[in-house]
This record gives C-alpha cells, sequence and structure tokens, in this order.
C-alpha cells in the first residue's frame, strides 16, 4: 500500500469516527438534557418534600404582575400541585445583599405559611453573609411556618431593629436583605392568594 492509500484510509477512518461521534452525540442530547432539567428541578424544588406535589411546577411558569416590591423583586412564580389541587407556590425573589444580589426560591403552602427558602444565587462574603447560600440552612429554616400577618410587620426584623429575628452573624445587611424579601413574598401571595392559587385552597 502506497503512501497515498494510506493517507486516503486514515482521512477515511477519521471522518467515519467524527461521523459517529456526531450520531451518538446527536442521539443522547435530549436525553441529556431531560437529565439535566431533572436535576436542575431537583435542586429547585428541595423545599417542597417530593410527596407534597405531583406535577413538574417549574415547567408551568405563573404570569406575575405588580412583582416590583417594597424590598425585592419577584423574578418568577411557580405552582405546585397535587391531585389537580394547589398545595403551594414558590417565588423565585431578588434582593441586595452587602455585597450584590441574592436570589431565593420561597415556598409558600396554600394557606399562606412559610414552607421552606433557599438561596439560588448570592456573593455575600464567604464565612459571613455567605453563610446564606448553604443548603440546609438553619437560619432560613427559623422562618418556617410564618405568615405575612404572623409575625405582625413590626415583628418582621432583626431583633436588634426590635424585631423578632436573629441575625447571621457578622452579616446585618446579608440578613435583614433575606428577612426583608421573604415578608415581601409572603404578603405577595396574601395580595394575590387567587390568582398565584388557581382556586381557592
Amino acid at each position: 500500500m502506497n503512501r497515498a492509500s494510506s493517507l486516503m484510509t486514515l482521512v477515511l477512518l477519521a471522518t467515519a469516527g467524527v461521523g459517529v461521534t456526531y450520531i451518538v452525540q446527536r442521539s443522547n442530547a435530549s436525553h441529556i438534557a431531560a437529565e439535566q432539567r431533572q436535576l436542575e428541578n431537583r435542586k429547585w424544588l428541595d423545599v417542597l418534600s417530593v410527596d407534597a406535589y405531583d406535577n413538574q411546577p417549574l415547567e408551568q411558569p405563573l404570569a406575575l404582575t405588580g412583582t416590583d416590591l417594597s424590598h425585592s423583586l419577584l423574578l418568577g412564580g411557580y405552582r405546585a400541585t397535587k391531585a389537580g389541587q394547589p398545595v403551594a407556590v414558590l417565588l423565585l425573589s431578588q434582593t441586595e445583599g452587602y455585597a450584590g444580589s441574592i436570589e431565593l426560591l420561597i415556598a409558600i403552602d396554600a394557606n399562606g405559611r412559610l414552607l421552606g427558602v433557599k438561596t439560588l444565587e448570592q456573593s455575600e462574603t464567604p464565612a459571613l453573609g455567605g453563610y446564606i447560600g448553604d443548603w440546609p440552612n438553619s437560619w432560613l429554616q427559623a422562618f418556617i411556618g410564618k405568615s405575612g400577618s404572623q409575625p405582625t410587620d413590626a415583628g418582621w426584623a432583626l431583633k436588634k431593629d426590635q424585631g423578632q429575628f436573629d441575625q447571621i452573624a457578622g452579616a446585618t445587611m446579608t440578613s435583614r436583605a433575606a428577612i426583608n424579601a421573604i415578608h415581601d413574598a409572603l404578603r405577595y401571595f396574601d395580595d394575590h392568594r387567587t390568582t398565584l392559587l388557581g382556586s381557592a385552597p
């Protein structure tokens, strides 16, 4: 076999290899994308117990109005249902912390009580306000069961501001931002309950 034939065979084998790789990647792309979406959904839906809902909340975003709130901005909303009945609303909230924006996923049950809060994005100081990004988060768990009116508006503040809540050690601004955003979301739920739930709870 001369040099030209060897070179041609090598080119054909390389082309065939690239072609096979391309076909395999294309055939697996949708499966990989679906698994990636599932992982992302699970990351977001950690705030709900797995058996609490049977729909895919993140695939059906709610149309929100009046999303520029007192201390935060709502970026999105989602409804979790079970057997067709609304069980929770997830509100994606953005607020300003000490070092930049903080994104919180806030889960509220059909009666307006907080089910859980998870930080999705933050750039706070590590070992101080950055603690808000930990999951699970004992500081954020202290808000579970609260509502827009319990405690009162005055109670929705840090103890150092005559409110009811402790702060993250060394992170007053981060703590205030999170408390205000959670309270904003709960009040928004109260004001838009029928629309968010889609029916009476």
